[in-house]
């Protein structure tokens, strides 16, 4: 590692640490040259990249942040912290590495999202579940609201036997 300040490559590791679920480790350095301390920060690379099917056909390498931008646009004002947003994109990430070797169909990536957002957030839920199923009118909207709506009950039904 070459030091910032005196570019010789000749240091020290102070502390390391994870970070970031693990994806990333942290490390203090201290350079043997000139004395100074900084840090670097270390990303396990992934060897073999997801490929998302996408429903025309299509091929694309698998993005985080696709994932993330339609979590946000799903979210809008609603009062979802950011870092509730960015745990579910890192949720969503790990299940499809975990449960599919090269490819995975992009239905099941929107699935996954959209399980995660229902128990986060309902609006978010809706308004991600309308892009994703396509909802060509208000009754679309209506059944899947009233499914909710029993989930949500179901739910109420069970914490009282608790």
């Amino acid at each position: 590692m070459l030091c910032p300040f005196c570019s010789k490559d000749n240091d020290k590791v102070i502390d390391s640490r994870a970070s970031d679920a693990g994806k990333v480790i942290r490390r203090r350095r201290e350079c043997i040259e000139c004395g100074r301390r900084f840090t670097t920060y270390e990303r396990v690379e992934q060897t073999a990249r997801l490929i998302v099917v996408k429903r025309d056909g299509t091929r694309v390498p698998f993005a985080r942040e696709n994932v993330l931008r339609g979590i946000q646009a799903a979210c809008g004002k609603r009062p979802v912290p950011e870092d509730v947003k960015e745990r579910l994109a890192d949720e969503v990430e790990e299940e499809l590495h975990r449960d599919f070797d090269r490819e995975v169909d992009s239905r099941r990536v929107g699935e996954r999202v959209m399980l995660k957002l229902r128990d986060v957030d309902e609006v978010a839920y809706i308004r991600f579940a309308s892009e994703y199923y396509k909802f060509r009118s208000v009754e679309d909207i209506m059944q899947q609201l009233e499914q909710l709506n029993s989930r949500v009950k179901d739910v109420k039904e069970q914490q009282k036997l608790f």
